[in-house]
């Protein structure tokens, strides 16, 4: 039980117990008369022993969120997403490259296909960095693209950093398959050595 009382957090500390035990076994001399007259100070001299003694309290580990947890935390942002591309204007085929992304970042967001921390790392960078940032940058580089006619379309990067997001969720969809496959050939693999 943690507490943040310091008198409290040291009456229940290791120190302290070891010393207690340590102290009642000189409690156990003085009936003997081995400690003799001085039995106080031999009492306080083995509590103080056991406390020196005693191994110092170790922190608890930290208690980060399971994959399931973040997996949940995710889809919550990917919906949020989903909300704040709803209210951005877009050209038709980004639009369109956006929902196919969605789409797929949604399928791979489901309960059951991505639990490796770095897939997850994948997963969350794109729904809450890169997406966000590349419809942002469109959206403010249009604006200043229509003041300051003649520089490159912000449709060609918004373009070009979408297919790029689209490759690496496709790429990771490709490795999650690859690796289901693998799984169903060694389970026929062994079902079918088990049969002989």
């Amino acid at each position: 039980m943690a507490t943040s009382n310091p008198v409290l957090r040291y009456t229940e500390s290791r120190k302290n117990l070891t010393g207690c035990v340590c102290g009642l076994a000189g409690l156990g001399l003085v009936p003997t008369g081995a400690a003799g007259a001085l039995w106080p100070l031999v009492v306080a001299g083995l509590y103080a022993a056991g406390a020196l003694i005693a191994p110092p309290e170790r922190p608890g580990a930290p208690a980060f969120p399971s994959a399931d947890e973040q997996l949940e935390s995710l889809r919550e942002d990917l919906a949020t997403l989903r909300g704040y591309l709803a209210e951005v204007e877009l050209p038709e085929a980004s639009r369109e490259a956006l929902d196919e992304l969605a789409a797929l970042l949604d399928a791979l967001l489901e309960p059951g296909w991505v639990s490796d921390p770095e897939h997850l790392h994948v997963l969350a960078r794109a729904v809450r960095q890169d997406v966000p940032e590349a419809v942002d940058a469109f959206v403010r580089t249009r604006w200043w693209s229509r003041v300051a006619p003649g520089s490159e379309p912000p449709e060609r990067h918004l373009a070009r950093q979408l297919a790029a997001l689209r490759e690496e969720a496709g790429a990771l969809a490709a490795a999650l398959q690859e690796t289901e496959e693998l799984r169903q050939r060694a389970h026929t693999r062994y079902l079918e050595d088990r049969g002989l």
